[in-house]
């Protein structure tokens, strides 16, 4: 019988837990605070700009919105982003993507002070992920480590195989899981025999953004799987990258969509938040 991993319930802990952290740090006088920007209307960008904000509230970290209009311009988001980096009370910026397409992301990711970037986007923060220094690390990926270690899933001496190469996901996976001593392959649109290699893996991450691919015929019986994806049906249900009935029964342990990475995107963004105060102290 397989076991689900609840993101809902390890992301409350976690969010608990930093509760009491920014309480602790309010009274030695030290208040994180997180800056937002979200450029033009897209409905998803709205929701989780709500949701961030939500997060802030409950763990008690100061959050600012800056909702700006769609044709605002990449001169003027540049500019408001170096005023947030040098403005000493905002410890931390997010600028939500997508962006409207005539504002260059890269520029904007590295406009943001490495030492606010609490995405972990920033090319200062990539790299030390990949040499072992410290710095922000992308929140899914950080989230995925944490269901993981939270449900007794021994990562060292592993075989990991992750599907999917994003700069959000894949490459900063792959790179947490060998920090944390597993044996990780990565896959892609052009890897041969794609059934063989995921089924040696003793825990699949699958971020590859296509509904229910990953079905039965690519699981190893008693493998922990993590969904990264998150796809809205036909009648609104939501599904991920994995073929949830289909694959369940052969898992030892396996997160649902929703409710499984999900909610540790925030939870590990809040988690960044807190840690950013402390670096720029």
């Amino acid at each position: 019988m397989y076991e689900i991993i609840d993101g809902k319930a390890i992301s409350t802990e976690i969010k608990e837990e930093l509760k009491v952290k920014v309480a602790e740090l309010a009274e030695q006088g030290i208040h994180p605070c997180l800056a937002v920007i979200l450029v033009g209307n897209d409905p998803a960008s709205g929701v989780y700009v709500n949701n961030k904000k939500k997060a802030c509230e409950f763990i008690g970290v100061k959050s600012l919105s800056y909702e700006l209009p769609e044709e605002t311009t990449e001169a003027e988001l540049l500019d408001l982003i170096r005023k947030l980096n040098e403005d000493d009370s905002v410890s931390g910026i997010l600028v939500q993507l997508p962006l409207p397409k005539h504002i260059n992301e890269d520029a904007v990711l590295l406009a943001i002070s490495p030492k606010k970037d609490v995405d972990g986007f920033h090319p200062e923060n990539v790299g030390a992920l990949c040499i072992g220094r410290s710095g922000f690390v992308s929140c899914t990926p950080a989230g995925i480590i944490q269901l993981l270690k939270r449900s007794n899933v021994e990562i060292a001496g592993k075989e990991c195989v992750i599907i999917g190469r994003s700069n959000i996901v894949g490459k900063p996976m792959s790179l947490l899981m060998l920090r944390e001593n597993a044996t990780v392959t990565i896959c892609h649109s052009k890897t041969k025999d794609l059934k063989e290699v995921t089924k040696r893996a003793d825990i699949l991450i699958v971020a590859i953004g296509k509904p229910k691919m990953i079905t039965a015929e690519y699981v190893k019986e008693g493998a922990v799987v993590i969904d990264v994806g998150i796809h809205r049906l036909e009648g609104k249900k939501l599904c991920g990258d994995v073929d949830f009935d289909d694959v369940a029964p052969h898992c030892s342990k396996i997160t649902p969509v929703p409710g499984g990475v999900g909610p540790m995107t925030i939870a590990m963004l809040m988690n960044n938040c807190v840690d950013s105060v402390i670096l720029n102290g």
